[in-house]
């Protein structure tokens, strides 16, 4: 088994993402606008909006799989998900966890808050309680300041028939885009809550493919040209592990190759990997690298 499939060792991810002419995650409380760090200008993705795109893309990597259902999932209310399991393993708090572990990947990942419900008579709590999950995401954060642009757009009806009667011909809105921005973000893998939710080495194949597909099957107009440029996978030969993770991560390198022209694409920056003295029982797998 290649070592960034072994669910039982620790794993520490770089994830590199860009976006060009996009919205890569708006902020509802900002008018949708781009989200960044009002200090330095650095554009900002969520971890949720990270996990939402793997979220969606499991079901088309793994369609009618039982094992790979998607717990956090559009339109499906999740009071009823957990009433299932219990009505199913009529069991313990833990049965419960095991039986949802089993059905939903997002949870056998993520970890999910189950507390929610009605609580059964003579209980004090209700739900099935809290998983931890063993993949956790950072932010993602742009290297470089970002310049969120509010463009004017009209459209050529109306929305409602009295304002045609009246004479009315256009509506105008608005849209927020970037220029360009790359982003980089952490991720980092816990075997020793893996073993407790049940991750197997399918799960991580699973994972790394929707990391590497997640932009291709999440097209909008409003995020523009978004794409993975890189995915690099640190593996430990156990769960402890055979160095930090800042250790690791900061092994990867990127920086602007010309300082006076603004970014346009992810060739403006040089990217290095210093990957030829890595600690004892310490791998490294690039699963994308656009970088020639």
């Amino acid at each position: 088994m290649s070592n960034h499939l072994d669910p039982a060792v620790r794993h520490d991810i770089v994830l590199l993402f860009d976006v060009t002419d996009g919205n890569p995650n708006g902020d509802p409380d900002a008018g949708n606008q781009p989200r960044t760090d009002d200090e330095t200008g650095q554009g900002l993705v969520t971890d949720v909006a990270l996990k939402r795109k793997i979220r969606d893309v499991v079901p088309d990597i793994k369609p009618g799989d039982e094992r790979y259902g998607i717990f956090v999932e559009a339109g499906r209310a999740l009071n009823p998900r957990i009433e299932e399991a219990r009505a199913i393993t009529k069991g313990t708090t833990e049965e419960q966890q095991r039986w949802l572990c089993d059905r939903y990947f997002d949870i056998r990942l993520f970890g999910a808050v189950l507390s929610t419900g009605k609580k059964e008579e003579g209980s004090k709590t209700a739900g099935a309680g809290q998983v931890r999950g063993p993949m956790q995401f950072t932010f993602a954060r742009s290297l470089d300041p970002v310049l969120p642009s509010d463009h004017a757009i009209t459209r050529v009806t109306p929305t409602k028939q009295e304002d045609i009667d009246s004479g009315k011909r256009t509506e105008m809105g608005s849209k927020w885009t970037l220029p360009y921005g790359l982003y980089r973000a952490h991720g980092f893998y816990s075997a020793g809550r893996a073993g407790k939710t049940g991750v197997t080495s399918e799960d991580l194949k699973t994972l790394w493919t929707a990391l590497a597909m997640m932009f291709d099957h999440d097209r909008s107009a409003a995020r523009g040209e978004m794409r993975l440029c890189g995915l690099y996978v640190y593996s430990h030969h156990d769960a402890f592990g055979a160095a930090p993770a800042a250790s690791l991560t900061s092994r990867i390198r990127l920086e602007r190759i010309d300082t006076e022209k603004p970014p346009r694409h992810f060739t403006d920056y040089r990217r290095t990997i210093n990957d030829d003295d890595l600690p004892e029982g310490v791998t490294f797998w690039s699963g994308v690298d656009l970088w020639p």
